[in-house]
């Protein structure tokens, strides 16, 4: 491992704050050092107060900050001489713990100081580093792991017992230290927890971390604990992804976004001996409030896998239980047997940082086997994390749920004009996006974790099934589809309409519609209170001159809807059509376009916009907010529908 200190940057950083940010972004940018929120850093520095006194105080990482984006703003001042105090008590509940730490800061504002910021106060040091490095770890969770940790640092570390976190800690570390002559300790590490490094410099506290982390992964890599993992492919069929993606929702009793991994280390860990490697536990109790203990080990029978893992799951919960309510006891996440694995949540972000933690851990477990063994934590000590209300926090102190979390909604013609509005709102709302458009821009547009591009020729049926592939190993179903693909085609009356012309509206306007039907329906068929809504287009009710081909095409779709909310219908699948007209923010109506329409009409441009019962604009958004609608609980109950958004046109009416 190689320190990523600049001398050159770092000199752009005055304050010991400053520096503290710095220091611990380095730290953050390697995930192989914290993980999503993991790990916490501190400063001890000084502040005037209010009456001109100078105050010590420890800048300490706030709760629900990440190392890899901190602030200044990330870290809670809390008073030094508070914190030394509380770590000479003889008992302190977490309860009290929290108040009295924040009752010790300085900003009222701040967040939460961290739950180890007594025993950053207790290292006497002006920086304290501490991350749950992989390597590190990894030795701690061998067999014979303390011995090991002994053999490769000598007395320059310090090793502590595995406890909880929070003053039961500091307390420990505290009595421990009493007579430790700090000066002599290059660090300390927590079995199966983490490592804390420490210095009066910012740069050689943070390279501590480096040296004695690269001096754990030579050891692994020296006692044989190198891995090879060689290039494979899953053999899992997308359908069956999605009947386990449906099961677990029903599990969890909410929508849930399933992730697939079948990148080389998972498949590789998925085809070892996983019954006895994973199911000891994770790598730092830390995790467990992501992953749960163990993943379920689904077959051929995955039903039957994910039941009798609900029911271990109440075992293991009646068995440490004091005075806790049961979590939800469905998996986290589920190692398929030979074919990788798959990762739940709530919505993208939660599953894929499952998924991230899941990728270090299983090479972790594999290099631990190597060395003599992985050997994780008790169950009755990972319950007691997984159950701690400190830890629990960290998850309940999210936003409330959107309205389409856990949803996974497919957009054609996404990449521009009422098909981006829909697909940005709809993920605005909480759905997980597959966006597609025959414009590979639509790739750029969307490309995030709970949003993706894909490149897609809605007429060729290929197209449509590797996008549907790549929805299903990306967020695991399909429980909303917005056809809404389409184009002008050129007027042209019936006497003199070319034979490209129809054939190029029936293709695009009617033909893909079917197709994407087709081909979505199975999946459709195991969404979550699953909705198809048909954009289609005032020219169905009231077609207009030259407009043949484009309003055939039109009524066909129409009549396509409604004979799929038919079908579909016993399997509680709603498909309703919109019928939109004369949105004007989209590519086709160009300034040049609307001013010769308005004056076709012998109207102003504004005149032309509002020329409705309603004297009102539609927009692109107008469409997106009824869409969303019929996709959710206004329309919950509502199947076979036609709704026109024109601000009420006299010819339908």
């Amino acid at each position: 491992m190689k320190s990523l200190w600049d001398n050159k940057e770092a000199q752009n950083y005055k304050t010991d704050l400053d520096l503290r940010v710095y220091s611990s972004r380095l730290l953050g940018r390697d995930s192989s050092l914290v993980l999503h929120g993991g790990g916490n850093t501190s400063v001890k520095s000084t502040a005037t107060n209010l009456f001109g006194e100078c105050e010590e105080i420890l800048y300490v990482k706030g709760s629900g900050w990440d190392l890899a984006t901190i602030e200044a703003e990330g870290f809670a001042p809390v008073k030094m001489d508070m914190l030394l105090k509380m770590a000479e008590l003889e008992e302190l509940s977490d309860t009290d713990m929290v108040k009295y730490q924040r009752l010790a800061m300085t900003n009222p504002s701040a967040p939460n100081p961290s739950v180890e910021a007594i025993l950053h106060a207790i290292i006497p040091f002006k920086f304290v580093d501490h991350t749950h490095t992989d390597a590190v770890v990894t030795i701690t969770n061998t067999l014979g792991g303390q011995e090991r940790l002994r053999e490769l640092y000598g007395d320059s570390v310090f090793v502590i017992p595995y406890i909880m976190p929070g003053f039961v800690l500091a307390k420990l570390v505290y009595e421990m230290t009493k007579n430790v002559d700090w000066s002599k300790l290059e660090g300390m590490v927590l079995l199966n927890h983490g490592l804390f490094t420490f210095s009066d410099d910012a740069k050689e506290s943070y390279e501590k971390t480096i040296e004695l982390v690269d001096k754990a992964e030579k050891y692994l890599k020296d006692n044989g604990a190198e891995l090879h993992i060689e290039k494979s492919s899953a053999d899992v069929e997308i359908l069956t992804l999605a009947k386990i993606r449906k099961e677990v929702s029903n599990l969890r009793g909410k929508a849930t976004i399933s992730i697939f991994n079948d990148s080389d280390l998972a498949l590789h860990f998925s085809k070892q001996n996983i019954d006895k490697i994973a199911m000891q536990g994770p790598l730092t109790p830390d995790h467990v409030i992501r992953t749960k203990r163990v993943p379920a080990i689904l077959g051929d029978d995955f039903k039957s896998d994910l039941a009798n893992y609900t029911q271990a799951y109440k075992a293991y919960f009646e068995a440490n239980k004091t005075n806790e309510t049961m979590l939800n006891p469905a998996p986290n996440y589920a190692i398929l047997r030979g074919n990788g694995a798959l990762s739940f949540g709530d919505n993208a972000k939660d599953a894929n940082i499952i998924k991230d933690i899941n990728e270090h851990t299983y090479e972790a477990i594999l290099r631990a086997e190597k060395l003599g063994g992985y050997k994780a934590l008790s169950p009755a000590k990972i319950f007691e994390v997984g159950y701690w209300s400190l830890e629990q926090a960290k998850l309940k102190g999210g936003a409330k749920a959107s309205e389409f979390s856990g949803k996974i909604a497919l957009v054609t013609g996404a990449a521009s004009g009422i098909g981006l509005a829909i697909a940005k709102m709809l993920n605005a709302k909480g759905a997980a996006v597959v966006a597609l458009d025959i414009n590979a821009d639509v790739e750029k547009i969307f490309n995030k974790a709970d949003a993706i591009g894909v490149r897609c020729d809605l007429t060729c049926s290929d197209d449509i099934k590797k996008a549907i592939s790549k929805a299903i190993m990306s967020f695991g179903g399909i429980d909303i589809v917005v056809s809404n693909a389409g184009i002008f085609t050129p007027s042209e009356n019936l006497d003199e309409l070319s034979d490209d012309n129809w054939k190029k509206s029936m293709d695009i306007n009617l033909t893909s519609h079917q197709k994407l039907l087709k081909y979505t329906a199975p999946f459709l068929k195991l969404g979550i209170d699953a909705a198809v809504v048909m954009v289609a287009s005032k020219n169905f009710p009231a077609p207009g001159k030259g407009a043949a081909a484009y309003s055939v095409a039109k009524a066909g779709q129409t009549q396509l809807a409604r004979i799929a909310a038919l079908e579909l219908g016993e399997f509680g699948v709603r498909v309703n059509t919109i019928h939109p007209h004369a949105v004007f923010d989209t590519a086709i109506w160009t300034e040049e376009v609307l001013a010769n329409r308005a004056k076709a009409y012998g109207m102003s441009v504004e005149e032309y916009k509002t020329n409705n019962v309603l004297k009102t604009e539609i927009c692109s958004n107008d469409v997106a907010e009824l869409v969303c609608a019929m996709a959710g609980k206004p329309f919950a109950k509502t199947t076979g529908a036609q709704v026109a958004i024109d601000g009420g046109s006299d010819r339908i009416i």
